[in-house]
């Protein structure tokens, strides 16, 4: 067996822990060597040489993995660092040749199609003026599209003057002065309106008059108000958005009417028994909701537990997809088919802090053995050509969630989390991703999920049971590997993805 160069690196806080151990040849050297580290304070890995593929160092790593399915949906992350020892992927170098044109034409058109669909005049820098007379609202004035608003706060406040005349002027609107009483004629509806007068006194009272009705039907858009006096102009931003009617979810008076318990499987019933046990053990009738795709489907009996059968091997998003879309509750704790209630796993107080923290969309806890597992995404948006880059970082922990110390805001976390169950449907989990997959559903929420990871909170994860078939589906191929980042070039407008 040919020992060709190997990378080390160390970052303890990425790693998912301790207890595994791969080793074997690739044919041009040795893919890497986990060794256990029972002090836990430092963990090593020994990847894949620097002219492999990871595609194929994925490939036979799946194949000798001997230990551990909570790593194992990390592990395609950790090899794809050190592609050429750079620790960034090129997207667009995993498209397939004979067809990259037209992907790159197709994505450049839905890109142009997302950006009319989420652009705003709103989102034009605006500078207030110095020294200026006018005044104006700088932030919450709000409209419901096609209905009349009186615009608050207008007025001039300038040094005495034969005349004062005032220009205000939009562009996905109409103006109006409104008129003082049930006689009166309301003002010409016009895009741009000059109030002129001899007193100031007046010329206010008429600005405080003035309506504004949008002309454009959109859920939420804007429109910029030019405010003119003399030499002076103003800016000021107007919101146009539908407003929404709340969703609230009953929480009743205990654990049961607050959280639904909801995992997926897959040829592993064995495991799911032992898992359905020992929630049992500590919780008797909270909701369990089963979304099952195995090929020869195996009723699974209990009280208070929801079995949906799904077409055989849809995959491990699909099923988070039909699973969360029967939550009744307000939140769920997602668990893996695999995993160990204990006197650890208390979700009573990962609702504590959802409760306290009502910004919050996904708390995360800990397994048992592998530690708390978090990382951050920073999306670096580039231009609408090549797209931009994701920066994936392993144990970043961006500041405590107030209250509890041992909670902390990060970008995304391991598979035992509780998420709410209204926040997590709206991102959702993309059914194209059927084997390894788990970041991915933090990288669609980014910018609109409030994330933390929680260290009083755990879970055990059962031994690993041998299971061949399961094993021939559970595991990506190099092919898998290319589709996936394909994917991800196109569906993320991805140019790149960094690791560090």
């Amino acid at each position: 067996m040919s020992e060709r160069s190997l990378t080390t690196y160390e970052d303890p806080g990425s790693l998912p822990g301790a207890g595994w151990e791969l080793s074997g040849a690739l044919g041009h050297g040795i893919v890497g060597a986990f060794q256990d580290d029972s002090e836990a304070h430092a963990y090593g890995w020994l990847l894949f040489p620097y002219g492999g593929s990871p595609g194929k160092a994925l490939e036979w790593a799946n194949a000798v993995w001997v230990e551990g399915d909570v790593a194992l949906d990390h592990f395609e992350e950790f090899t794809h660092r050190f592609r050429a020892g750079s620790g960034v992927l090129v997207l667009k170098d995993h498209l397939p040749k004979d067809r990259y044109d037209d992907i790159v034409k197709r994505r450049a058109e839905e890109y142009r199609n997302h950006h009319i669909r989420t652009s705003s005049s709103l989102n034009r820098l605006i500078f207030a003026p110095s020294n200026s007379p006018l005044q104006y609202p700088i932030q919450g004035f709000t409209v419901v599209p096609l209905q009349k608003t009186l615009i608050p706060g207008l007025a001039l406040h300038a040094a005495k003057r034969q005349s004062y005349t005032v220009t205000l002027s939009v562009s996905s609107g109409v103006l109006a002065i409104k008129a003082l009483g049930e006689g009166d004629k309301e003002g010409q509806v016009e895009k741009e309106i000059t109030v002129q007068s001899t007193s100031l006194s007046d010329l206010n009272n008429l600005l405080g008059r003035i309506t504004y009705t949008s002309t454009v039907y959109r859920m939420r858009t804007g429109d910029l108000a030019h405010f003119t006096f003399e030499h002076h102009e103003a800016v000021f931003p107007i919101v146009i958005q539908q407003t929404s009617v709340p969703v609230l979810y009953d929480i009743g008076n205990d654990i049961n009417s607050r959280v639904t318990i909801v995992t997926k499987t897959f040829l592993r019933y064995t495991e799911l028994q032992v898992l359905i046990s020992s929630i049992r053990t500590y919780y008797k009738d909270i909701k369990i909701i089963i979304a099952d795709d195995s090929l020869e489907p195996q009723k699974v009996n209990g009280s208070n537990i929801e079995q949906y059968i799904m077409p055989p091997a849809q995959g491990w998003f699909a099923g988070r997809n039909l699973a969360v879309s029967q939550v009744t509750t307000k939140y769920f704790l997602w668990v893996d088919d695999d995993f160990l209630f204990t006197d650890q796993t208390k979700i009573e107080n990962l609702v504590e802090v959802m409760e306290a923290t009502p910004e919050l969309d996904v708390v995360g806890g800990s397994v048992a053995g592998h530690g708390q597992f978090y990382f951050s995404l920073v999306y670096e948006e580039g231009n609408g050509e090549d797209g931009g880059c994701l920066n994936r970082k392993g144990a970043v922990k961006y500041q405590p969630v107030p209250g509890f110390p041992t909670c902390s805001f990060t970008s995304g976390v391991v598979n035992l989390f509780l998420g709410r169950t209204d926040a997590v449907r709206k991102v959702g989990f993309d059914p194209r991703l059927k084997r390894v997959a788990h970041s991915e559903f933090f990288m669609d929420g980014l910018g609109s999920l409030l994330v933390a990871s929680c260290s009083h909170v755990s879970i055990g994860h059962q031994p690993k049971i041998e299971n061949a078939k399961y094993s021939s589906f559970r595991h990506q191929q190099s092919k898998d590997v290319e589709e996936k980042l394909a994917h991800h070039f196109f569906k993320n407008h991805l140019k790149c993805i960094r690791y560090g």
